[in-house]
């Protein structure tokens, strides 16, 4: 597998200090899943009376813990609850056996845990084909158990990760009706990046009391528009998984109503998003893509995509190139509605194209000079109607071959 060795000129300056929420515990182990010398697994045990929600690729290839989670999540029951992730092997494309290790792992942690099997929920992360090595993980739920704490969720963020150049983390805390209400999150993701869902591996953690439909109804709609929104490389992962548990342990109920509640879930889910791409196999640039007269919203999303998965565009970015034409053929190839004569183009602040035209204001120059900026964001205008979009992508370099090239060796 290759090995990490910088972290992405991207990464935030540190890892947040995140806050403690009441009703979970996190611990980690070095259990040798695929890695030695670090850790690779992590426990979240919740206390009774948790509700968790959650969203899921729609790989047709998914692997056994996401088929495992899905049966699950949905029901509500007041014990207990766990989630257990390993890192190293993502126990995808493993048949009947990828089924017995996630029965295996999920039963020893509810035994281990007393609580009922269909409350543990588990992730897997890293290759894909490879037989589970389940017994090292077993063989490490007593000591994971055994060590629990309240404010162990920054060792659960490094334990997740694999092609990660740095753990993400995210918090946040709103007021509802006067009353404090904390929302934290970790994730994982790098490479093989476009939900159809949610993102690789998320968990977000909140101390509101919440019924189980009105979560799950926040987790996807916000879905929709923040980790559905980012794309590294176009290839969506058999193993995307995002867990929401809400402890209740703040005594404060939250309802479709709860509007504070909702936007500060959004801004964790976003950040932790943008960390993500910010992550990118190779990445050197932040690219948002901002689409704006479409037909329909849906429309200006599968234009956004194209521009941000465009090898052309994304290596264009890459060598600091404003080659505004790639610009225009990812909108001409997306297959949605587009008319040359209506569209215009920004880098930045800068007006490239007007009208199915080049400005007669553009400045080469300037747009060079903008294409060296670390964050940058292209503005397309299709001129057509109101629909809009915005995801957000990296740019694409030879460090991403020098990681994938040599992945499973």
């Amino acid at each position: 597998m290759a090995k990490i060795t910088h972290v992405s000129p991207l990464a935030p300056a540190a890892f947040p200090d995140l806050p403690v929420i009441e009703g979970v515990r996190f611990a980690t182990v070095a259990a040798g899943v695929r890695y030695s010398g670090r850790t690779d697994v992590m426990l979240a045990a919740l206390d009774p009376g948790a509700t968790v929600a959650g969203v899921f690729t729609r790989s047709a290839t998914r692997a056994a813990p996401v088929l495992d989670c899905q049966a699950k999540i949905g029901r509500d029951d007041d014990a207990g609850a766990a989630i257990i992730v390993n890192s190293g092997n993502a126990n995808a494309f493993t048949g009947r056996r990828g089924i017995e290790s996630v029965r295996a792992v999920t039963s020893a942690v509810a035994e281990a845990l007393d609580i009922p099997e269909a409350r543990v929920f588990s992730s897997s992360t890293g290759v894909i084909g490879e037989p589970m090595k389940h017994d090292r993980i077993i063989a490490a739920i007593d000591e994971l158990t055994g060590a629990l704490k309240r404010d162990g969720i920054a060792e659960a963020a490094h334990a997740i990760m694999t092609t990660d150049t740095f753990p993400k983390g995210a918090a946040t805390e709103v007021l509802i009706d006067g009353e404090a209400v904390r929302i934290t999150g970790i994730a994982k993701g790098s490479g093989m990046i476009e939900p159809d869902m949610g993102t690789m591996l998320v968990y977000i953690f909140t101390d509101a009391r919440a019924d189980l439909p009105v979560l799950q109804s926040m987790v996807s709609a916000l879905n929709a528009k923040t980790f559905n929104c980012i794309t590294v490389d176009s290839d969506t992962s058999t193993s995307d998984t995002l867990l929401v548990a809400a402890t209740g342990a703040s005594g404060v109920t939250i309802t479709e109503n709860s509007v504070g509640f909702m936007e500060g879930l959004r801004r964790v889910m976003l950040d932790l998003a943008h960390q993500v791409v910010r992550d990118g196999e190779g990445a050197t640039k932040f690219v948002e893509v901002s689409v704006t007269g479409a037909h329909s919203d849906a429309e200006a999303q599968v234009h956004a995509k194209s521009i941000a998965n465009s090898p052309l565009v994304k290596t264009a970015i890459a060598g600091e190139d404003p080659n505004w034409g790639r610009i225009v053929m990812a909108v001409g190839k997306s297959g949605a509605r587009a008319d040359r004569d209506t569209l215009s183009i920004w880098f930045g602040d800068i007006l490239v194209a007007r009208d199915g035209w080049v400005s007669p204001d553009y400045s080469e120059g300037d747009a060079a000079a903008y294409m060296k900026r670390q964050d940058l964001v292209i503005h397309v205008d299709l001129g057509l109607g109101g629909g809009t979009a915005r995801v957000w992508t990296c740019d694409l370099t030879h460090g991403y071959i020098d990681i994938n090239a040599d992945y499973r060796s």
